[in-house]
């Protein structure tokens, strides 16, 4: 007895050393693991990089910016049935247990006994805070010594912050595939649902995700896929979650994603969305814009963008199909599947609704051609072939550019398609109906240009259109080509004249002229487009009306080139204009931004404009780091509601950069210039416009910029490479960009009232002869006009010419530095001309 006493005593006592040196040896690695465990205590501060997401006036979405896509939200935010779905795939007893849960852990091990050898996928043991630690501080190497560390962490973790706190962090940081980090970003990405709009199969397909995303591809695995989906919605119903009912409605309901990539949302947005994209680089560099959170309100009006879009592309497009077809974009060997082939041609995407094509079979009358393919977000290519006809309508325009048919409009379309061509086509239409599998032939544009349409009272850009395809070219056109403005830069030359004593009634004479440059720069002999043909004494207004170059050069010429050189900072046209006649004339390179914002200070009565693309831009926690509108404003802050204080005052400090009625004269004068000069195509927009075209040396860039009351439009039409747009009438800004204007001014007008300038307070409006400016007799209607004349000034009764010279020769030599002639500038009221 007494032996079996010793023997258990030293049973007891070699279990109670083994215990101790477990405990020892336990505690021993708990600290060796614990002295090199990472500072968990960051979380606390944790700001996790966020996507700055992008929006029109609207609201809708413009583009996204980041390097992970993710928007965190916070867990209040987060509807039950996603934490649910979650919880019921990763971690079950979440909210029971202290960072591991062992319970959770035999029932892994005893699963894995049981599906041993039957290639089963075993359970997870990892807890979801061990799966936070993890993320957030440890690596994906698969290892005891890791394991310890992690669960080490969760437990550390779970007595630092609240349950609640950790899923938050855990719903925002996991991986699910397809760029999309966190379950606000994958909802998106997925569905194109923000998370409360998840339906049960949705919300259980995101759940299986975090374990597997790439074996889970929607497309490539989509059984896979469907069985994972369908195994947490089991799991749902057991915890009693969800009903069996909706289970099995769950379990049946097809898995259809939409993949929306990483860019422009609003269609015909894309320059318009990489223009903010670099301002907000510009303004706070890299980190900020692709991990900051930003959320950024622009004033791009979609609608009015689609309308920018399509009329500056149907302009392009008509001037290129009138120099001819130029033949297909390359050819291609269609034997075999052709599809295949055809899906790896480069097509650009932002066309539509154009398609590219290949040529099957041609004969006289048609082409059958076939589509190209599209791709599944595996990027294998689509199995459907689907094809059309060309018919003999839809390659009429399609004169050979060159060859011995140049010219010539084609009597066949196998004059024009062969087998193997890749070609544009786009739906033809016939009395203003598609007709059905017909289509026609298109051609990229060689030739390019910009619009830009803005509020002349903010500066607020409303459209933008960079080019004919951002897909093509992301070089912007309406704020990065420099290009000379040509006669639309006269509006300026003619401000600075009105805002220092000139009138609209002051006769300058329009006659050739010659300018000694100076220092071997030999003479300048300016010409009117009209060459040959000159008016004499002729009106600032209609000298404006008519374009006439000699007029405004001797305009500039009698006030001098620095004062227009000050105008045309002031304006934002140019930081710097040399002392040059010929500037006078847009000989300077500025870009289509520059002259809408210059025209906006003339619309608006002369204030100050900024142009800007963003009207707000918010942190992530939604306070506000910019705002565009920098206008005081009195009385907008009343907490405590109406109690008949006076009305709010917007107080506008902005520079009056031209006098009001200076800039009542200068658009009153280009009304003219709609109505009866060089735009006058703009009359069929039925509404007050005023405005300027432009066209340069040897027709290489055509312009026009015009306005409304409450908008200003800019187009310019060039080649990349400038060469010559044609020659006469055909290739001036009156032909070329004054009609994509009024396209667009239709549309983008069609429902607002014909709303007249407004006069401003001091002009008088006074009846005067509109060829010779004088004061019309009391019993004269025909061909006068009412002139806006300011205080002080008023239009001759007679003018008394004199010191006029020898009558046989209207030409004079100027040098530049030198005062003009006494034969030049008639200002009324002096009855002399000189």
């Amino acid at each position: 007895m007494r032996l079996l006493v010793r023997f258990l005593g030293f049973l007891f006592a070699a279990g109670t050393v083994v215990f101790l040196v477990g405990i020892a040896g336990v505690a021993g690695a708990i600290w060796h693991f614990s002295k090199d465990l990472p500072d968990y205590s960051q979380l606390q501060d944790y700001e996790p990089p966020v996507m700055t997401r992008v929006h029109a006036a609207d609201g809708s979405l413009l583009g996204e910016y980041a390097k992970e896509r993710r928007l965190y939200l916070p867990i209040q935010a987060v509807p039950k049935l996603v934490i649910n779905a979650f919880l019921a795939a990763e971690d079950k007893n979440f909210y029971e247990h202290g960072g591991i849960d062992y319970s959770g852990m035999a029932r892994a091990a005893i699963l894995y006994a049981e599906n041993y050898g039957s290639n089963r996928r075993p359970q997870g043991a990892s807890t979801i805070t061990q799966q936070v630690a993890k993320n957030f501080f440890l690596t994906n190497e698969v290892s005891f010594s890791r394991k310890i560390k992690e669960a080490l962490l969760a437990m550390r973790l779970e007595r630092a912050y609240s349950k609640d706190k950790i899923l938050e962090l855990y719903l925002n940081e996991i991986y699910l595939g397809l760029g999309a980090y966190g379950i606000a970003a994958a909802s998106l990405v997925y569905f194109d649902k923000s998370v409360n709009e998840l339906t049960i199969a949705e919300a259980a397909y995101l759940a299986a995700l975090p374990k597997m995303p790439g074996a889970l591809h929607p497309v490539r695995n989509h059984d896979r896929a469907i069985e994972r989906r369908n195994y947490v919605i089991d799991r749902l119903q057991e915890n009693g979650w969800i009903k069996a009912s909706d289970a099995d409605a769950a379990r049946k309901a097809p898995l259809v994603v939409a993949n929306h990539a990483n860019s422009a949302r609003t269609f015909a947005g894309e320059y318009f969305a990489e223009e903010v994209r670099r301002d907000l680089f510009d303004r706070y560099g890299e980190k900020k814009l692709y991990e900051g959170g930003l959320s950024v309100r622009t004033t791009l009006d979609p609608k009015i963008q689609v309308m920018a879009r399509k009329t500056m592309v149907a302009g392009l497009v008509k001037y290129d199909e009138e120099q001819g077809y130029r033949g297909p974009i390359q050819k291609l060997n269609i034997s075999g599947d052709w599809g295949v082939k055809l899906a790896d041609v480069k097509s650009l995407s932002d066309i539509s609704p154009w398609q590219m094509a290949v040529v099957l079979e041609t004969s006289a009358q048609s082409a059958r051609i076939g589509f190209q393919p599209g791709r599944d977000l595996g990027g294998a290519v689509s199995k459907e072939r689907n094809t059309g006809l060309v018919s003999l309508d839809g390659v009429k325009w399609a004169k050979a550019a060159s060859g011995p048919l140049r010219g010539k409009i084609p009597t066949t379309v196998s004059q024009v398609l062969q087998p193997g061509d890749v070609i544009y086509v786009d739906p033809l239409f016939k009395d203003g109906k598609p007709v059905d599998g017909e289509y026609r032939l298109e051609q990229i544009p060689e030739v390019s240009g910009a619009m830009v349409a803005m509020d002349p009272h903010t500066g607020r850009v409303l459209a933008m259109v960079g080019g004919f395809s951002f897909d093509q070219s992301q070089f912007n056109r309406a704020t990065q080509a420099y290009r000379q403005p040509g006669s639309s830069f006269k509006p300026i030359v003619y401000s600075a004249a009105l805002d220092n004593g000139y009138t609209p009634s002051t006769v300058v004479l329009d006659a050739p002229i010659e300018i000694d440059q100076g220092q071997g720069g030999g003479v300048w002999r300016p010409e009117n487009f009209s060459n040959g043909h000159y008016q004499g004494p002729t009106t600032l207004r209609n000298a404006l009306r008519l374009s006439l170059n000699t007029v405004t050069v001797r305009l500039a010429q009698d006030i001098g080139m620095p004062l227009i050189s000050e105008y045309a900072r002031r304006f934002g046209v140019y930081d710097e204009l040399p002392n040059y006649l010929s500037y006078a004339l847009g000989a300077g390179e500025t870009t289509v931004m520059r002259m809408v914002t210059a025209y906006s200070m003339i619309a608006n009565g002369g204030r100050r404009v900024k142009p800007t693309l963003i009207d707000r831009i918010q942190d992530r926690y939604g306070h506000t780091i910019f705002k565009h509108d920098a206008r005081e404003c009195r009385g907008c802050d009343a907490p405590e509601g109406w109690h008949n204080q006076p009305e709010p005052q917007l107080i506008d400090r902005r520079e009056q950069v031209l006098d009001a009625m200076t800039a009542y004269q200068i658009t009153s004068m280009m009304e003219g210039v709609v109505q009866a000069g060089t735009a006058t195509v703009l009359r069929e927009v039925g509404k007050p416009i005023a405005g300027k075209t432009g066209t340069t040396n040897e027709a290489k860039d055509a312009w026009f910029i015009g306005f409304s009351p409450d908008m200003v439009v800019g187009v310019y039409m060039g080649y990349d490479k400038p060469r010559p747009l044609g020659r006469g009438n055909a290739a001036t800004g009156g032909h070329l960009a004054a009609p994509i204007a009024r396209d667009f001014l239709k549309l983008a007008l069609a429902d607002k009232p014909a709303t007249p300038f407004k006069i401003p307070a001091g002009i008088k409006l006074v009846r005067v002869v509109s060829k010779t400016g004088m004061r019309a007799g009391p019993a004269e209607t025909a061909g006068t006009i009412l002139e806006a004349f300011k205080p002080g000034t008023a239009p001759p009764d007679n003018y008394s010419v004199i010191g006029v010279g020898d009558p046989d020769s209207n030409r004079t030599l100027i040098p530049q530095a030198t005062q003009p002639d006494a034969m030049s500038i008639m200002r009324p009221g002096t009855g002399s001309l000189y």
